[in-house]
Order: structure tokens, then sequence, then C-alpha cells
């Protein structure tokens, strides 16, 4: 990979980060404290996890006839589950990081559940 890229990219991604921390500071506290801001910032995380885990799908590698024991199939199976529990999780107790490793958590279980008793 290019080695310029890879230092743009991150200027870029601290410079995002950075505007991100700032610019609750230079904004009025009067417009932080608005309903529909309140409403956007418990949504959000959530609303980017699932879009990172949507767009990281591995089903690229699957065929029309892949079979029920392929590894690729179990793969996306485990993420799919993975996704649904983590949307649970998140809907009941509204906390990301528990959402996050129940979701590691529950990728790595049904890996070993799918290669344990769908060979």
């Amino acid at each position: 990979m290019n080695s310029s890229y890879l230092i743009m990219a991150t200027f870029a991604m601290a410079a995002v980060t950075f505007m991100t921390r700032a610019l609750p500071a230079l904004i009025p506290k009067k417009l932080l404290d608005t309903p529909w801001l309140h409403r956007l910032n418990e949504s959000l995380p959530l609303s980017v996890m699932v879009l990172l885990i949507l767009t990281s799908l591995s089903y690229q590698g699957l065929l029309q006839n892949t079979a029920l024991t392929s590894p690729e199939l179990h793969l996306l199976m485990a993420q799919i589950g993975a996704l649904l529990l983590v949307l649970f999780i998140y809907h009941i107790s509204r906390q990301l990081l528990v959402s996050m490793v129940v979701g590691i958590t529950a990728i790595n279980g049904f890996l070993w559940l799918f290669d344990a008793f769908l060979i």
C-alpha cells in the first residue's frame, strides 16, 4: 500500500475526530439541549456500528451451490447472528460497550457452534 495514502488517511481520521470532539465546545449550549439532537446522540453510535458491520459482511465468496458445511457460509451466518444479537442487546441496555462485547463473543460462539455441529 502507498505510504502517502496511509499518512493522509491517518491525518483525515485525526481531523474528523478532532472536529467531532471540539465542535460541541464551539456550539452554544442552548442548541446542544434540543430534543432532536439528544435523539440523534442516542441513535448515532448504534447506526454507525450497524453500517460498519453490514459493510464488512463476507458474502462475496458464496456461490449459489454453497454447501451448508462451507466455512464461508458459517462466517456469514455467524456475522448475521451476531449483528442481530448486538441490535437486541443494545435495544435492551442502551450500552454500546456491552453490545460490542456481546457481538464479539457471539460471532466467536456462533463460529464454534457451526464448526462443531454443522460438519
